[in-house]
């Protein structure tokens, strides 16, 4: 059942004292005659970063000439578990969005939103998403590092959301995009199985949904040139080559397993076998040292899922780092930073392949995303692990988005995500608020 955890029932409401987000990024005057004050039903905080992009024809609210005038945000919400937390975003209007914070501990997540992205948030422009997402890193300067990143993902994506019912369009129009299909390719998440299971899987996925392309996992993750176990790379590249024969693209992921020099010589094999993506070789914090295996290999060397901060993003894009940019929708904070990253990389001539490795909404995010950016790569991950692997992204959703037709899978043309969450499985969340006061 549903658990509840605001001060409404735990008796912990508290008004605290908001600054505005800075009226002069988005031609807003604050006319009020005190500073806004809140009910966090929770906890309290601030956030803040710069790095504003609006989409292609995106105004967002710039033509209102008074604060008052435009929709505010008026309450947040989320309903969390350990692994996926969702966030619904309501505005004065009555209007409402969903997204999504960052899986994986998405229950912290779900706290640092409440805490420093949310206190930002009330009370400000619905519309102004672009100013929202250069604004609260920025208030939150003392924290640089990635949970900010994973929690503002899920104000933004909800804002979005709401920005398309109201427009009746898709985000990856309101993006400047189109819906309509991507090729994906199969993604494997595992390292405990053999090289024997993992062909003859991938065959099977291939005979089922007509996948054309797949990933797999080569080394151990930070393994420092110590394999899952001896020999599995040098077994599982040949063996899943032969399995699905020379027309079908193949990618490896090292997940920083390997030294430049073990990289290198291993990329020269995956080279040999026609693989043609080398998922982040070496630590992923080791720029000089990706860079070095790029600079030795033919095959694209590629990266970022990790990294959220742009100014890294911008140094790894100028080196360059990588032949392909990975920036994860989620990880990063959001559609624009994500697109502010593609953009980067299309004046350096890279593309974008973003990383999301599992079925709940940061795939989503990322169809509409590959569908509305330029240098958008040759295919959209696409998790190839069920419940067995990951129970936690069963029964997210009313209608699954992730029908897998030909290899394909088709952004609708459905307002905002064109999704419904499930509501059993949001009666079994642990749920927390904030809002202004009534």
């Amino acid at each position: 059942m549903l658990s509840r955890v605001n001060g409404l029932h735990a008796g912990s409401i508290v008004g605290v004292l908001k600054s505005r987000l800075d009226s002069a990024l988005r031609g807003v005057d604050d006319h009020s005659d005190h500073p806004t004050m809140f009910c966090h039903h929770e906890m309290e905080a601030r956030d803040g970063t710069k790095d504003s992009m609006a989409p292609p024809g995106w105004s967002g609210c710039g033509a209102v000439s008074a604060f008052d005038q435009a929709p505010v945000i008026n309450r947040v919400e989320t309903f969390s578990r350990e692994f996926v937390a969702f966030v619904r975003v309501s505005a004065s209007d009555g209007t409402d969005g969903w997204g999504q914070v960052s899986p994986y501990h998405a229950d912290i997540s779900a706290q640092v939103l409440h805490r420093q992205v949310v206190p930002w948030a009330l009370g400000q422009p619905a519309s102004d998403i672009a100013a929202l997402v250069s604004s609260i890193p920025e208030h939150e300067h003392k924290f640089p590092g990635s949970y900010l990143r994973r929690a503002l993902a899920g104000l933004e994506t909800a804002l979005w959301d709401r920005a398309g019912k109201i427009q009746q369009k898709s985000v990856c129009e309101l993006l400047g995009g189109t819906p309509g299909p991507i090729r994906a390719y199969g993604s494997s998440m595992r390292r405990d199985i053999t090289a024997q299971a993992e062909a003859e899987r991938l065959v099977a996925l291939r005979q089922q949904f007509g996948f054309d392309a797949f990933k797999f996992r080569v080394g151990a993750e930070c393994g420092h040139d110590v394999d899952q176990w001896p020999g599995r790379s040098e077994e599982i590249v040949p063996k899943v080559r032969r399995a699905l024969g020379p027309d079908v693209s193949l990618l490896v992921d090292g997940n920083g397993g390997f030294s430049p020099s073990r990289a290198i010589t291993l990329g020269q094999m995956l080279e040999d076998e026609g693989v043609e993506h080398f998922e982040e070789p070496c630590l992923y914090w080791e720029l000089e040292q990706t860079r070095e295996v790029t600079q030795a290999l033919s095959l694209d060397v590629t990266g970022g899922e990790q990294d959220c901060d742009l100014a890294t993003w911008r140094r790894m894009v100028e080196m360059p780092a990588v032949d392909i940019v990975q920036p994860d929708v989620c990880y990063v904070g959001g559609m624009l930073r994500a697109m502010k990253v593609a953009k980067m990389a299309q004046l350096q001539g890279l593309p974008c392949t973003p990383h999301c490795a599992n079925l709940s909404m940061v795939t989503l995010f990322t169809m509409h995303l590959l569908r509305a950016i330029p240098n958008a790569g040759k295919y959209l991950e696409f998790s190839i692990e069920g419940p067995e692997y990951y129970p936690w992204q069963e029964g997210l959703f009313v209608e699954s988005p992730f029908t897998v037709n030909e290899g394909q899978v088709t952004v609708s043309d459905k307002p905002g995500w064109g999704v419904e969450i499930h509501p059993d499985w949001l009666a079994d969340t642990t749920y927390q608020v904030s809002e202004l006061p009534h």
